[in-house]
């Protein structure tokens, strides 16, 4: 891979940082900035003498944020060079080093987080080693395996500056990458850590000051943290983008087409770890009243389909969750400075699970939703779930934000009840846990504001469950819903 003489402008006052917070005189400590001066893994970038002479010259001045060097695979070449590539093959060159450039980017970045953010935070004793470790994961270890693809598609470069073949390349690096299938299981978890952490004065002013310093790129801690996850879904992209450049008879369409297959099977993989630990994390911050709210189904699963804020009849917050075997509603609450979910009312297992899509304007609301509408005015953007259990009699009429959103909410719901009431022999396993669950409950009728309303569902036979699609990976939180996505 050919190496590129474009100068970036260095970070000469990043050494700075550390003494605006304390006053350490420590050799390590003063050596941060100049660590993270010397981190472009850019070839001319690293190599050129002018630059650090041009560095040690310069008076103090305000540093310009740091960019990427943008220089494209065609722009290293010269007329005469150019001429000899067909425009295929030279689209195809701009995509494999779109791949190698984003590599070195990325390992950039994973020793800016560690140079710049975690070494610092330990040795000012901002964090605990333990938080830090929580925080970061095992980010270092990612570092040998993305320069080792770097030093393959180096090795694989021509006298002329082409990749010929690529394709078994990364068929031979694509299995190192399971290693962050540990890593990406724990980011919500860890998310939540980092949160609660800024809410320390020492923390926030750390980190404030690192986002207005130039190597930050505008960037927040968690933007580089999640940088690993946002790259694994960019590699199904980039091959196909070689492979759409790759003439039909190239030798390496073949490995091409072979190390895409393995990378979304790999990709599978880490995402369903992910949702399994995201589901079970939420299950752990599930507070119960009573042990009888606890259904046994609650340990059957193993997906969380989507959860979000609604408000019931009265007008009051509930936090809903739809787990793929139950629906439960609960209230936020804080214990011990901990965030947990208290559980509103029996959960309802959605074998027993009944929907309602309510019209505009269809039914009036008791108490009032707070910038919807007022007391006494019909309801927008309203469902209502019921049980089919005689035994719970339970029956929750919710308002959803927009109608986006309780679209959103329909689809997840309609296809969780598809795939557990459209199942016989699911139906049968269900039967014999709900009868456990009956011999532990009370027999009193546990119901909300509405107890006569057991509606059968509202969608037909035609219906076709929604396919939950895109990548989990670039899941956003969207409005008070937060649907779970297929992908990582």
């Amino acid at each position: 891979m050919k190496q590129y003489n474009k100068r970036v402008r260095p970070l000469a006052k990043v050494s700075s940082l550390v003494n605006l917070i304390s006053p350490s005189k420590n050799g390590a400590v003063r050596r941060f900035g100049q660590t993270i001066q010397s981190m472009s893994l850019r070839g001319g970038d690293s190599k050129s003498p002018g630059m650090s002479l041009k560095a040690g010259s310069k008076t103090a001045g305000p540093t310009p944020t740091k960019r990427r060097n943008s220089t494209l695979w065609s722009e290293t070449l010269d007329v005469h060079q150019k001429s000899t590539f067909s425009t295929k093959e030279i689209k195809r060159q701009e995509a494999i080093h779109e791949l190698y450039r984003g590599e070195q980017d990325l390992i950039e970045d994973l020793q800016l987080a560690r140079k710049a953010y975690h070494d610092p935070m330990l040795k000012l004793s901002i964090m605990t080693e333990e938080e830090l470790a929580h925080i970061f994961g095992d980010l270092d270890a990612y570092i040998p395996l993305h320069e080792d693809l770097l030093m393959k598609l180096m090795e694989g470069t021509g006298p002329d500056g082409t990749v010929a073949q690529i394709g078994q390349i990364v068929i031979d690096w694509l299995p190192g990458l399971n290693a962050y299938k540990g890593y990406c299981s724990n980011q919500l978890a860890a998310k939540a850590l980092l949160d609660q952490k800024k809410l320390d004065r020492r923390v926030q002013d750390f980190l404030q000051r690192c986002l207005e310093s130039p190597f930050s790129r505008k960037l927040d801690l968690w933007s580089f943290l999640d940088i690993p996850r946002s790259r694994l879904v960019k590699y199904p992209l980039l091959l196909r983008e070689i492979l759409r450049h790759t003439p039909p008879d190239h030798p390496d369409v073949t490995s091409l087409e072979r190390a895409i297959t393995i990378i979304q099977e790999i990709l599978s993989d880490i995402n369903v770890r992910k949702g399994e630990s995201e589901c079970q994390y939420y299950i752990d911050k599930l507070e119960y009243l009573d042990d009888k709210q606890r259904d046994p189904l609650i340990d059957n699963c193993k997906t969380l389909l989507c959860h979000g804020e609604l408000r019931n009849k009265s007008g009051s917050r509930l936090h809903v969750f739809l787990f793929s075997e139950l629906l439960v509603l609960t209230r936020p609450v804080t214990r011990n400075d901990r965030s947990c979910f208290q559980v509103y009312r029996q959960p309802i297992p959605v074998l027993d699970l009944a929907l309602e899509d309510l019209q505009d304007g269809e039914i009036r609301m008791g108490g009032s939703f707070r910038g919807a509408f007022t007391n006494g005015e019909k309801a927008k953007n309203v469902f209502r779930v019921s049980s089919l259990d005689p035994s719970h009699g339970q029956s929750h009429t919710l308002h959803v934000n927009d109608v986006y959103h309780k679209q959103q909410w329909l689809n997840c719901l309609r296809t969780a009840m598809a795939q557990q009431q459209g199942a016989p022999p699911r139906v049968q396993q269900g039967e014999a846990v709900r009868a456990k669950r009956r011999s532990s409950t009370v027999s009193a009728t546990i119901s909300d504001e509405e107890t006569n309303e057991n509606c059968p569902p509202v969608y037909g036979p035609k219906l076709r469950p929604q396919t939950l699609s895109k990548t989990r990976l670039d899941q956003k939180s969207q409005g008070s819903l937060k649907r779970k996505e297929s992908g990582v």
